[in-house]
Parts: structure tokens; C-alpha cells; sequence
């Protein structure tokens, strides 16, 4: 038995040499150490020996194995070792070369108006309040002084969901939802910007779907002077200093009195255009001051509160500042639009 185990040895040490990859290693590890191997096969005439000899060939078959294990074990991390420094070195990074270049995007154009005006307004005193595009009937209607039968509901094509819910027509109940909260009744400076609907035919100039940005200003003796100096601003810092601002008288059922909202024409200077279609102003809006109803229905003494309001649409803003003629441009999927509107910022 111990020549034999003395063979098996110097048989291990010669195939040791020969084996280059984790495979061929445990290929060896099954011929020596595997339910069939040579140190199993070791056992096979142990019931035939006495109890002396199978102490004697049980300890020599058992050093025997730890050796074999030992060996395989210090085999096996000196194979994975250089397959590991093989692989480092054809994996290695060049350091030197040039990162790639990771393109940052641009934002979607409508986003960024919302964002210059939120911008404007709350360097004026302002807070941006947000409400739900699924809105009541009640805060959409009847507390802006549009009760139930009221003319001008016909003329707002509402998305109805039933007699009480409706896709909101305008950002106005996020206003008086801001003014109920106002338990205190407190003075309001607040913009409200966010998507609105409309039953409407998509075309170049109009949608189904669009964004508002209106502002409400609630406080004692605002009068229309107030109003035209915020829209002052607002227009010069949109569309340039050299802009110039105009009322013109309008009607809204939840402002008395109501105006349009017009500026110089930006393009042609006042002298007419195609843009301002030769007038030498263009719309951009409405507005007024809050009507009494308005104010009474949400808490605020009309006596002793007044204030004004006013909307944009962001679409409309945004064709005319960066000569968009299609407002579906705006729903698109081509991202190619936000940096050809982003170019035309930066000339």
C-alpha cells in the first residue's frame, strides 16, 4: 500500500506540471479526490485488513489525501493569480484617453417659459400654488360668477366627467382655492401655471389642450394703475425693454372691468407686420379687477378688498417670443425642437 501511495505521488507531481487551466485542474481533482478517484479506490480492500493495518493504511491514505488537497488548492490560486494578471493587462484603461461626451439635453421650451415667468413673479412678492387639472364645478364655474345656466359656460366647451366633475377650462380655481384656504383673509400674491381643456379642434393656432399661467393680487385699494405696472414689467422682461404696453376694454364674467392685454410689436416696432397683422400691437392676454362676487364668495369683504387678476397662455407666449407658427410643435415628439428653441435664445 505504500508503494502504491508512493506511485500515486510521483504520478500527481507529473501530471501537476502539465496542468495550465482551471479546466485541466479539475479534470485532476476528479481523477484523485472524486467518488471514482485513486484515493477512493485506496479504500476498496480496507474490510479485508485487520484492525491494526486498517489503522495503519487509514492514517497513511488520509495524509495521503490532505497532501493531494493541499496541492491541487495551492495549484488552483497560482492559475486563477494569472488568469487574472492576463486579464488585467489586455483590460487595462488608458487613462489619456478623452472621456466621451455625455450630452446634457435641453428642456422642453414651454417648461422653460413657465419657469421665466415663475422667475419674475416671485422676485416680485409672488408664491406658485398648483391645483387639480380634474376639478369641481364649483370652483371652476359658479364661485368666478358663473352660475348654472350662465351664457359664457356655453362658450367654454368643457371636457365634463359628470354634472359636478370637468377637466378644469382654466387655472382660475387654483385662485379661489387660494383664497378660501386663506382663513385669515390675509393679502394673496399668487401665479397659478398649469395645464388647462378645452373641447377644441387641433389646428396651427389651436388645441385641445394647453397651459395658463394666471396670477391673482388681493389686497386694499389695487386699482387698474397697479395692474398695468405689473404688466409693464412682466412685458419687458419677456419680450424687451423697448416694449410698450396698452389695455384694451374686454368683459369676463369674474372681472369688473376687464381689458386685453397688448404690447408693441416686437418685431416690426409699432409700424405693422405680418406678425402683428399691420396693427402694431398683439394680444397676449386677459385681465381685470376681481369682480365684488368673486371676492364675496370666497370670504373677502368686496367694501374692503379689492385686487386684480390676469392670464397668459404659455403657448402663446412662447410662438411669439421664439416665432413658432404651429402650436403643435409644442406636443411633438421631435426633440430636435427644444434645441433649435434653445439656439434661438442664445443668438
Amino acid at each position: 500500500m505504500k508503494d502504491k501511495i508512493k506511485s500515486l505521488q510521483e504520478q500527481l507531481q507529473d501530471k501537476i506540471k502539465e496542468v495550465k487551466t482551471l479546466k485541466q485542474l479539475n479534470d485532476l481533482k476528479t481523477e484523485y479526490l472524486g467518488k471514482k478517484g485513486c484515493v477512493t479506490a485506496l479504500t476498496a480492500n480496507m474490510k479485508d485488513l485487520t484492525l491494526e493495518e486498517k489503522k495503519e493504511i487509514g492514517s497513511l491514505i488520509n495524509k495521503f489525501k490532505e497532501d493531494v488537497t493541499v496541492l491541487l488548492e495551492e495549484l488552483q490560486s497560482k492559475i486563477e493569480e494569472e488568469e487574472l494578471n492576463k486579464k488585467l493587462e489586455n483590460e487595462k484603461i488608458d487613462i489619456t484617453l478623452p472621456g466621451l461626451e455625455i450630452k446634457s439635453g435641453s428642456p422642453h421650451i414651454l417648461e422653460k417659459m413657465i419657469e421665466e415667468v415663475e422667475e419674475l413673479m416671485i422676485s416680485m412678492g409672488y408664491d406658485v400654488e398648483s391645483g387639480p387639472e380634474v376639478e369641481k364645478d364649483l370652483y371652476n364655474f359658479e364661485l368666478l360668477n358663473l352660475p348654472k345656466g350662465h351664457p359664457a359656460r356655453d362658450a367654454q366647451d368643457t371636457f365634463y366627467i359628470t354634472d359636478e366633475l370637468l377637466l378644469r377650462s382654466q387655472t382660475s380655481p387654483v385662485q379661489i382655492r387660494t383664497m378660501l384656504a386663506n382663513k385669515e383673509k390675509t393679502p394673496i400674491r399668487i401665479i397659478c401655471p398649469g395645464k388647462t381643456y378645452r373641447r377644441d379642434d387641433d389646428d396651427a393656432t389651436h388645441s385641445h389642450q394647453f397651459t395658463q399661467i394666471e396670477g391673482l393680487l388681493v389686497d386694499k385699494d389695487i386699482s387698474l394703475a397697479n395692474l398695468k405696472a405689473t404688466f409693464e414689467i412682466i412685458a419687458k422682461k419677456l419680450f424687451g425693454e423697448n416694449v410698450k404696453a396698452r389695455f384694451r376694454s374686454s368683459f369676463y364674467p369674474f372681472t369688473e372691468p376687464s381689458v386685453e392685454l397688448d404690447i408693441s410689436c416686437f418685431n416690426c416696432g409699432g409700424k405693422g407686420c405680418n406678425i402683428c397683422k399691420e396693427t402694431g400691437w398683439i394680444t397676449v392676454g386677459g385681465a381685470g379687477i376681481v369682480h365684488p362676487n368673486v371676492l364675496n364668495n370666497c370670504g373677502y369683504d368686496s367694501e374692503k378688498w379689492t385686487g386684480f387678476a390676469f392670464g397668459f397662455g404659455a403657448e402663446r407666449l412662447a410662438m411669439l417670443k421664439y416665432g413658432i407658427k404651429d402650436v403643435r410643435t409644442f406636443y411633438l415628439n421631435d426633440l430636435r425642437n427644444c434645441d433649435t428653441f434653445n439656439r434661438r435664445e442664445n443668438i
